[in-house]
């Protein structure tokens, strides 16, 4: 059956809300009608991602609970896939898997792991997958690649869902798109950060017909199951206003391109409510975009936009 590409709609939080604890924040989140709570995986940004999540997903009853994404560089997947299954289990089956690479210079640089190779830290993302889905199958898992090695390992507790929670793969060049397309349940179209730290050229990335060519990577992918999968959107700029042509002249700058480019890029999320509810109908014809990850100093801005649109 395809995906229905309904609208839905994420927080990506890195702290409580000012003046809230992070139960109170993450409880809000859900009562403003919020999909999914996402957490990010970086050294300098937010709450350790696996308390979090868990913490989140305990003090809440419909929040889904998911990082924005897992570095694969920095957990063996073994251990991964039990503290992530536990989560699972605990939340009676809200949790999101999101997975990527690794692509921040620093986060490298100041904890000394090695920062390798696209070709090496995509390899190593494609056997870490490989083995997180099948230590969520409750069957035995023996896996022989470059990176991991596993011998006869059943993954405990066994998840809620039938193989395991969704898969959520992000990226911005054509091998992730790609696999991504392949391997996941939903995928995350981003920009490609090649010099490690959000850039011009990451921005330029973004613009529309940056997204038509990764978009077509992942329809490649994909297949014949492209319709199955789910598009998510992670928004690096989010404003609910009355001037869209002025942040975007603003913008323009930054991206080096035209206002009217920064605001059809759909990592950018500019203008009245009206004005958004047209721009994500027009980005989910073109290109299939239906999850929105809205960041968590708007997701107040944003509420009403969510109430009206999610499950349409």
């Amino acid at each position: 059956m395809s995906h229905p590409r309904r609208f839905r709609f994420a927080a990506d939080l890195q702290s409580p809300a000012e003046g809230k604890s992070w139960a109170d924040t993450v409880r809000e989140v859900e009562a403003l009608g919020y999909s999914t709570m996402f957490v990010p995986d970086h050294f300098d940004e937010g709450l350790g991602p696996i308390a979090a999540m868990a913490t989140a997903a305990a003090v809440t009853t419909t929040l889904n609970v998911g990082p924005l994404v897992f570095d694969c560089d920095y957990r063996h997947p073994a251990v991964l896939a039990r503290e992530l299954a536990t989560i699972d289990v605990l939340s009676g089956g809200r949790l999101e898997v999101g997975l990527g690479a690794g692509w921040k210079k620093s986060d490298y640089e100041k904890s000394g792991i090695p920062m390798e190779s696209p070709k090496v830290r995509v390899d190593r993302m494609i056997e870490h997958v490989a083995v997180i889905k099948g230590l969520f199958s409750g069957e035995p898992v023996t896996f022989a690649g470059e990176h991991y090695t596993i011998t006869d390992l059943v993954g405990t507790p066994t998840p809620v869902r039938p193989g395991g929670p969704p898969i959520l793969i992000a990226g911005g060049g054509r091998r992730v798109l790609r696999f991504a397309g392949a391997a996941a349940d939903i995928v995350g179209v981003n920009a490609s950060i090649h010099s490690g730290e959000i850039d011009t050229a990451a921005a330029q990335d973004a613009l529309a017909n940056a997204i038509d060519q990764k978009v077509a990577w992942t329809r490649e992918g994909a297949g014949d199951r492209f319709d199955d999968l789910e598009l998510n959107a992670w928004l690096s700029v989010a404003e609910v206003t009355d001037d869209s042509a002025g942040v975007a002249d603003f913008l323009s700058q930054i991206f080096e391109s035209t206002p009217q480019d920064v605001l059809a890029s759909p990592l950018t999320l500019i203008g009245s409510a009206a004005e958004i509810a047209e721009r994500l109908h027009a980005r989910r014809e073109r290109w299939g975009y239906s999850y929105t990850v809205v960041p968590g100093d708007k997701v107040r801005d944003f509420a009403p936009i969510v109430a009206d649109l999610t499950g349409t």
